[in-house]
């Protein structure tokens, strides 16, 4: 095998790597929602990978669903948690996270307040009471 002919294939084979890194065979992720605070730091964020709604908190994915109406709860309960804190923050959500969170409590013949009621409810019922579970 000569020099030049190793030199060819692999600058072909590192063609070939730069052109699937370039592709992202990865699937595209659609951010939705974003809440931060006064300074702008992202606080919290909602994304969408392959069909799945993605709840993200300091940095790190707290959970995933494949229900809107779950997710957007979920960060709209964070806004009221720092709220109640004193901590200013502001929540930006997309209208498609709306419009399939709406859909989804259609569906279910409510509205997304109601709904959402709903869901906290039955989160709040699975949840265990933290002051059972204190060792005295």
């Amino acid at each position: 095998m000569s020099i030049q002919s190793k030199a060819r294939r692999d600058a072909r084979r590192r063609k070939a790597e730069r052109e699937r890194n370039r592709r992202g065979d990865a699937p595209a992720i659609e951010p939705h929602a974003e809440l931060r605070d006064r300074d702008d730091n992202l606080l919290a964020g909602i994304v969408r990978q392959s069909g799945v709604w993605v709840l993200g908190m300091d940095g790190r994915i707290v959970g995933s669903s494949d229900s809107a109406a779950q997710v957007l709860m979920l960060i709209r309960r964070a806004q009221r948690l720092h709220d109640e804190k004193g901590v200013p923050v502001k929540l930006v959500y997309s209208d498609a996270l709306r419009d399939e969170a709406e859909l989804e409590a259609a569906v279910h013949g409510k509205s997304l307040a109601d709904y959402e009621k709903q869901l906290e409810d039955e989160m709040a019922a699975v949840q265990p009471d933290a002051a059972s579970a204190t060792v005295q």
